[in-house]
């Protein structure tokens, strides 16, 4: 496929407001729909393992794809930077697409079992071991660097639409037509995304540049990362405050939450209204990352709202009553929001574009195989040591993520480019 190579702009000339260029509207539609397609596809599949089997089998089946997303996503950075990002996100949103779409048509016609779920559990997680780290690429290769902190912002406002929006569209699939019509709905929803990933304008590294182009192997364009990476002042530093913050914050924030709410009597609804504090402070976030574009003294900030936002989430196994729990989960997203936007925005900015695949294949790896770690252990610390300290250990952790970027000179100093 023959890939679209935007025009360079005059040496003056200012750059577009991401939330005014059509080429970057286009993106947002884009991934706004495949994440939707996902959050149908997830509960879909849920339902659908519940229904075929035992409860611990429909456990493994929702699991199951993490297994191949862990062990492939270094390798789905290489691809991404190989091929480029543009390319491998369409042919892993076709791909998901058409098997999706596939098990809808089998559960159509017949009620299989628990193969044909699994089996698309682990494309899943296959396909998205190269669509995390091409993600994570493709902005730096449609907007101007000075537009990439709103492009951040505007990315995290997309995945807190799909998110409210996705659960309740696949319940009511699930309602209407059963669980086939939902991941038709899933497929269909995922399919919207490849024409508009079709008319993006890209950038493209310098030939030069780019991996393969002294006809390097795969395996030695992952050293090179890796090495890229472990060498590099601002990012080396800038991973390990994320692994940090991420393995503090997932589990008090996922298992010690539910706990948490048991422990205190808020119930199912009240765990809602904290979650709902969360997600509305992280809404926040992203609003102003879109609106102002550009925050100073990014490195800085971003160290200083991981530690404010550590104290809020050690502060919610302490506080009196439901309603200071909910303000207190909505400083933590307004500020820990803030802070992961801020990170997503450095690593974009910070990366040569010819190496983003593998950087945004780190930093994804940190979060979805290392910090996920922290869930049971944090539940069964919790069972061992109560809430309390294990809240307070864990927003200690998550605090070093910020310790990290305000110690360090060179991630401190980052700014953001505008």
């Amino acid at each position: 496929m023959t890939t679209v190579s935007a025009p360079t702009a005059a040496p003056h000339a200012p750059e577009r407001p991401a939330h005014r260029d059509g080429n970057v509207l286009r993106w947002v539609g884009a991934y706004t729909a495949s994440m939707m397609g996902d959050n149908i596809y997830f509960l879909s599949l849920s339902w659908a393992a519940v229904q075929s089997g035992t409860p611990a089998q429909a456990g493994l089946v929702t699991a199951v794809s993490a297994v191949p997303r862990t062990l492939l996503l270094l390798g789905g950075g290489v691809i991404a930077d190989r091929f480029g990002p543009r390319r491998v996100v369409i042919g892993s949103d076709t791909v998901r697409c058409a098997a999706v779409l596939a098990v809808a048509a089998l559960l159509f016609v017949t009620r299989p079992g628990l193969w044909p779920l699994t089996a698309l559990a682990l494309v899943f997680g296959t396909v998205d071991a190269v669509f995390m780290p091409a993600v994570g690429a493709l902005p730096a290769r449609i907007t101007a660097p000075g537009q990439l902190a709103r492009v951040q912002g505007m990315r995290g406002m997309a995945m807190r639409f799909a998110n409210i929006a996705g659960a309740p569209l696949g319940g009511l699939g699930v309602a209407l037509g059963g669980t086939a019509a939902a991941f038709t709905l899933a497929g269909l929803l995922i399919a919207v995304s490849v024409p508009l990933l079709i008319s993006l304008r890209v950038r493209e590294p310098a030939p030069d540049h780019a991996p393969g182009a002294g006809r390097t192997t795969p395996w030695r364009d992952l050293r090179d990362g890796l090495r890229y990476i472990r060498g590099h002042r601002v990012l080396a530093p800038l991973i390990a405050a994320i692994a940090l913050g991420d393995l503090g914050f997932v589990g008090p924030l996922n298992v010690g939450l539910t706990l948490l709410a048991d422990e205190r009597g808020w119930g199912a609804s009240g765990m809602g209204w904290v979650l709902a504090g969360f997600g509305t402070g992280a809404a926040v976030a992203a609003l102003v990352l879109t609106v102002r574009g550009r925050l100073p003294h990014a490195g800085r900030l971003a160290g200083v709202t991981v530690l404010a936002g550590s104290a809020a989430m050690g502060a919610l196994a302490y506080v009196p009553d439901l309603l200071a729990a909910v303000g207190a989960a909505l400083l933590v997203g307004l500020l820990t929001g803030l802070s992961g936007f801020l990170a997503g925005a450095l690593l974009q900015t910070q990366s040569d574009p010819a190496y983003l695949g593998r950087v945004s294949a780190v930093a994804s790896l940190v979060s979805l195989g290392v910090a996920p770690l922290s869930m049971p252990l944090s539940a069964a610390a919790i069972g061992a040591w109560g809430t309390r300290p294990v809240f307070t250990v864990s927003a200690a952790v998550c605090a070093l993520g910020g310790v990290v970027a305000l110690y360090v000179r060179d991630l401190r100093r980052a700014q953001l480019p505008g």
